[in-house]
């Protein structure tokens, strides 16, 4: 693989972590990328999915992340019942790059 100095590109972290259902893997990976977020500032959350173990081809989305009017994304989680609403950002000045 090339490297152009000038875009060096970005890398993810994948972190597998056990627990026993969707419904709790959907639940920590909110949290864990909330906190993130709140501490680096580099968290995709749109971005968040969960897998089972023996099929992690099969992903399933955390947040919604639908397009508002306006701008924004939709922070709140999949399958929500109410009407989407916009994600709070911070600015963070010290996050890293």
């Amino acid at each position: 693989m090339v490297t152009d100095p000038r875009n060096p590109g970005r890398w993810v972290i994948h972190l597998p972590i056990v627990v026993p259902d969707l419904t709790r893997a959907r639940i920590f990976a909110r949290t864990a990328a909330r906190a993130l977020a709140q501490v680096t500032g580099c968290v995709d959350a749109g971005e968040v999915t969960v897998s089972e173990e023996d099929a992690q081809g099969v992903r399933h989305r955390v947040f919604c992340d639908r397009l508002l009017p306006g701008g924004g994304r939709c922070a709140l989680p999949t399958e929500h019942s109410v009407p989407c609403t916009a994600r709070r950002r911070r600015p963070n000045p010290d996050r890293f790059r």
